[in-house]
Order: structure tokens, then C-alpha cells, then sequence
């Protein structure tokens, strides 16, 4: 398996899982409808648990456009391997998305709410004001990444994969988006991953979802760059005390 399929794999999965629980949540006449907050953030940690543990071996598992970069700026990864990166997590993260829709098809065909229907694909904010939510994202994606270089010692390239050895070493990567969810999601529900929320906004915006409404694209660059930003201060801060 290459870097490039470990990336989408994983990403893939990533998806599939974590906007496969909120679909469980969310639409209407599942088994699992209006079951909570603890039961998205529980399943959003296991589909991370999934995803570094089939990628984690082959590509170090970044899984998230802002973790590579971050890993990046660092000098922990290869500016040169940055673009194929973050083009197979965001594959996948559309695939996932897909996927997702293809499974819950009957669900999203009795679901009237167009905001509901969102929900399964993106985040979006409890309040909308766009400086508080870019510093939510901001925030959420800083904890993410810092912590992530401590779990790994900074080490998230291919060969280097401290946090890629078996499903156990899995396990910590796991716990931390569990508790960012937790403790951090409230807000804008923590996107904390470019890929995670515009790939499956994409495919909402093209998939043909009964009452669908807009794709919220206003609102879109939120969870795009506010992880990037809290990646990037992660990375600088990370270097200066290390």
C-alpha cells in the first residue's frame, strides 16, 4: 500500500465512521435518533481510533490537511510530500462522505430538516459569529496538533510512526479527539480537519439529498483555515521548546 492509499484509506474510514454517527444521530427513524452529544464525540474517537490504525503503518496516518502541515513547518515531514497528502485525505474524505449517504439513504429520505441533513456532512456553529468560531477551530486544532507531536515525539513521516505501531498505539490519538469533542466541540463542533468538513460538504453539495438547502459555504473557510492556523502555532510553538 502506498502513502497516497494509507492517506485515503484511513481518511476514508475516518469519515465513513464519524459522519456515519452523527447520521445515526441525527436523521430521522434511526436506531440510534437523538441518542447525544457523548455518543458523536464516542464515535468520532473511535473512527480516529480506525483510521491511524489501518494508515498508521504506511503513511504515519496524518489523516488531516492541518497535521501535515503542521508536521511540515516543523521539519518533521517533507514539504515535498505535503500536496499528495492532503489531496488523498481529501479523496477520502469525500468518499467517506458518500459512503455515508449511500448508507443512510432511507434515513436521509425521510429527514425533512435541511439543517439536519447538513449536520451529517460539516460543522457548523452553535452561534454564528465567525471571530469566536475561527478561534474555536483555531484553539480545538492547537490542542490537537501540539499534543499529537508529544504522542509521536514528532515523528508522523513514513518509517517514522511511533503512533502508527498496532491498534494500541492507536489508542492515545484517540482519547485526545474524544476529549477535544468533550471539552472543545461545543462551539463549532470541532472540525480541527480541513478534509473532514470539506470533503463531505462537497459531497452535499453535489450528491442529490432530498431536501437538502444550502451547503453553507459562507461559513466554509472556518474549518478550513482556523485548523490550519492552530496547526501552524502548534508546530512554531512545539519547535521553541522542544
Amino acid at each position: 500500500m502506498t502513502h497516497f492509499t494509507a492517506e485515503f484509506l484511513g481518511t476514508m474510514l475516518l469519515i465513513l465512521l464519524g459522519d456515519g454517527v452523527v447520521a445515526n444521530v441525527v436523521l430521522d427513524d434511526t436506531k440510534g435518533n437523538n441518542s447525544g452529544w457523548i455518543v458523536i464525540t464516542t464515535g468520532w474517537a473511535l473512527a480516529v481510533f480506525v483510521g491511524v490504525t489501518v494508515a498508521g503503518p504506511i503513511s504515519g496516518a496524518h489523516l488531516n490537511p492541518a497535521v501535515t502541515i503542521g508536521l511540515a513547518v516543523a521539519g518533521k515531514f517533507a514539504w515535498a510530500e505535503v500536496g499528495t497528502y492532503i489531496l488523498a485525505q481529501l479523496l477520502g474524505a469525500m468518499t467517506g462522505g458518500f459512503l455515508v449517504w449511500a448508507m443512510y439513504y432511507n434515513h436521509f429520505q425521510r429527514t425533512n430538516s435541511p439543517a439536519l441533513v447538513l449536520a451529517v456532512f460539516s460543522t457548523g456553529p452553535a452561534v454564528r459569529n465567525y471571530a469566536s468560531n475561527i478561534i474555536s477551530e483555531i484553539v480545538g486544532a492547537f490542542v490537537l496538533v501540539f499534543v499529537v507531536f508529544y504522542i509521536t515525539k514528532g515523528e508522523m513521516g513514513p518509517e517514522k510512526i511511533p503512533v502508527g505501531l498496532g491498534s494500541v498505539g492507536a489508542l492515545p490519538v484517540a482519547f485526545l479527539v474524544w476529549a477535544i469533542g468533550l471539552s472543545l466541540g461545543g462551539t463549532t463542533g470541532y472540525a480541527i480537519n480541513p478534509a473532514r468538513d470539506l470533503g463531505p460538504r462537497i459531497m452535499h453539495a453535489i450528491l442529490p439529498i432530498k431536501s437538502k438547502g444550502t451547503s453553507d459555504w459562507a461559513y466554509a473557510w472556518i474549518p478550513v483555515f482556523g485548523p490550519v492556523l492552530g496547526a501552524v502555532m502548534a508546530a512554531v510553538l512545539y519547535m521553541h521548546l522542544k
